[in-house]
């Protein structure tokens, strides 16, 4: 998902756009090393090592990745819980449509 990431992160550098992220690795000095390896420049949080970690307790996420696009008010307007599968093209479609509409409304 790295990559993938990456460039959404620099097409959309002058948006309205913002990507988080949440970690579940066990060794969170590894993951910081990984982090800087893969240029992970957006914000990620340590879900405390473990898939049953806080994070994605309170936020009910059971698979792995999980992608959740949250409009400008916070509500959640898609929700890819694919795994391995995740739809990237959908994600995106999703994205510059909120984007287009938050222009719309400008």
């Amino acid at each position: 998902m790295y990559p993938h990431e990456r460039s959404l992160v620099k097409r959309l550098a002058n948006k309205p756009f913002a990507l988080l992220g949440v970690n579940s690795d066990e060794d969170r000095q590894q993951l910081k090393t990984v982090m800087e390896q893969e240029n992970i420049t957006w914000r990620s949080w340590w879900n405390g090592g473990s898939t049953d970690g806080p994070i994605s307790t309170k936020w009910q996420i059971g698979s792995w990745p999980t992608i959740l696009v949250l409009d400008t008010k916070g509500i959640i307007r898609h929700i890819d819980t694919g795994g391995a599968d995740v739809d990237i093209e959908v994600i995106e479609e999703v994205v510059d449509s909120l984007l287009k509409e938050l222009a719309e409304k400008s």
